[in-house]
């Protein structure tokens, strides 16, 4: 299969993972490096890559999965829009089963509520459409990657004057979380593999101040095994020759500039705002929301709900697997009361989960 077969070659990711260890003799200390999307975590371990790399690389898992950063109170608030009159819910099949303070979406389907899972906001659109009497909600959580599709769904609302569609954004913008981390003394970020959907949209550029500012490599890696070994060689390169950089190796997707027609359309769309991931807590400028041009479409100004302040469940350590501080094996919860078919916190919900990936695919 053409782009997927060239970049499963086992004698050059041999011959990638050679390199990688005459890399790590000149560099002569430990090296970590974060892998900032979920689906290069599962990739990671579902090729076993940690397998043939030095014990020096240290991968690190970060906050890479939307599900698993969306905070419990906005869980919260999607089920308190559920519980409305005359409301439908509508969400992507992977937020059905995150665990709020007490319930999740899933549960409160089960006990009546009208929640419905889509494969696009177009769906929930569509919905909308043909149900004028009732009011629509779309549950919106995502990275830059997704933000284009929903702005472009409310756009397409305003022009076919569906005032029944709203949606609740949890949208987060990945570089100031990568800020984060950066300057977390606990954390010791050598250099980032930079998530490839993400740099589709918002380009290399983005990650710029990194570099330059803060002194952290950046290579912008594809998924395949391949991908991902020649993304560590070059974060090495950088380091070996103090070079802070931020570097493109998924050039058959990812451009310098991004997609610049999705980011105009996002930016009319939305406005950046603080926003709460969860285990990280607040981050400014981390967020979107509909900005006031489209407030008609924003469900959180359409139904005026107070949601009291959550906290984790109690023994779940998924805030600091998110920084990549701690690893899976080290929550007592993990494949004893943690399980996919019965999380306890989000990074075992979505497939793309740190926690899922370990209960996958083994304590590699």
């Amino acid at each position: 299969m053409k782009f997927v077969d060239e970049f499963r070659n086992a004698e050059i990711a041999q011959d990638l993972a050679k390199k990688i260890g005459i890399a790590m003799e000149a560099i002569a200390r430990p090296v970590s490096l974060m892998e900032v999307c979920g689906t290069h975590t599962m990739s990671i371990f579902r090729h076993g890559i940690k397998n043939i790399l030095p014990p020096s690389v240290k991968l690190l898992s970060g906050p890479g999965c939307p599900v698993c950063v969306t905070p419990p109170g906005y869980i919260d608030r999607a089920m308190a829009f559920s519980q409305q009159e005359g409301v439908i819910v509508c969400s992507f099949g992977d937020m059905l089963n995150v665990p709020g303070t007490c319930s999740c979406l899933s549960e409160e389907r089960a006990r009546g509520a009208e929640v419905r899972d889509v494969y696009s906001p177009l769906d929930a659109l569509k919905i909308a459409l043909q149900n004028p009497d009732k009011k629509i909600i779309f549950i919106a959580v995502g990275f830059e990657t997704t933000a284009p599709a929903i702005a472009g769904t409310i756009m397409e609302a305003k022009e076919k004057g569906a005032s029944n569609f709203f949606i609740s954004s949890a949208h987060k913008l990945i570089p100031p979380a990568m800020k984060l981390l950066v300057d977390d003394d606990e954390v010791n970020i050598d250099g980032f593999i930079c998530p490839a959907h993400v740099s589709a949209i918002i380009g290399a550029e983005a990650y710029r101040f990194l570099a330059s500012d803060c002194g952290v490599p950046c290579v912008i890696t594809g998924f395949e095994p391949l991908d991902i070994l020649q993304g560590i060689l070059m974060l090495l390169n950088q380091i070996t020759e103090s070079r802070p950089d931020v570097e493109i190796q998924y050039s058959r997707i990812v451009k310098k500039q991004g997609n610049t027609t999705a980011m105009n359309l996002v930016s009319k769309v939305f406005a950046e705002t603080d926003s709460v991931w969860r285990g990280l807590g607040i981050i400014a400028k981390s967020g979107l929301e509909v900005a006031e041009l489209f407030s008609q479409f924003d469900a959180n100004k359409e139904f005026q709900i107070e949601i009291k302040e959550s906290e984790a469940p109690s023994g779940c350590i998924c805030g600091d697997i998110l920084k990549g501080k701690k690893e899976p094996k080290q929550c007592s919860l993990f494949r004893k009361t943690c399980t996919p078919s019965d999380p306890v916190g989000p990074c075992m919900v979505s497939q793309e989960g740190t926690c899922a990936a370990h209960y996958r695919y083994g304590d590699i």
